[in-house]
């Protein structure tokens, strides 16, 4: 996998996390203190990187995790925005993603839990970060919980 950065749009809290955890493989930037978000405690994040559905280029971002089984699941809430961020966007376009977990880097199939994956899952992203609920209240669009199973 080619390390890419973030785009230069990110806020510059986003770009410094990303940063960090490529430069020490996971060793510092795998924790995000979640209370910079509204959230509590120290909590794990992943690096997701997709392939631009419109420029083609490759975008990495951190987002904090769970499991389920062997498999890892993410939240594309944006804060709860009306809109999908944009990498939900690309790997909708494009299932085939990287991830890296702490020094683990892989190859992943993404795809949007069903309602009944979703049922089963939100309440536990939900337990690793509390503020998923109020972003849910603040949208009308549900906020998708993506599978990323390792290929």
């Amino acid at each position: 996998m080619a390390e890419s950065s973030g785009s230069p749009e990110l806020p510059d809290w986003i770009k410094d996390h990303l940063s960090r955890y490529i430069a020490t493989n996971g060793e510092d930037g795998y924790l995000w203190d979640a209370s910079l978000g509204g959230g509590k405690g120290m909590i794990p994040t992943l690096l997701l990187t997709t392939v631009g559905r419109k420029s083609g280029r490759e975008l990495t971002l951190p987002l904090i995790f769970g499991q389920s089984g062997s498999d890892y699941v993410v939240v594309a809430s944006k804060g709860g925005a009306p809109a999908h961020p944009a990498w939900y966007l690309n790997l909708e376009a494009n299932p085939d993603v990287h991830v890296q977990v702490k020094a683990d880097k892989f190859t992943a199939r993404a795809h949007t839990a069903t309602d009944a994956e979703r049922a089963a899952l939100w309440p536990k992203m939900v337990d690793i970060y509390g503020p998923y609920a109020d972003y849910q209240k603040k949208t009308d669009r549900q906020i998708p919980v993506v599978v990323l199973k390792r290929v």
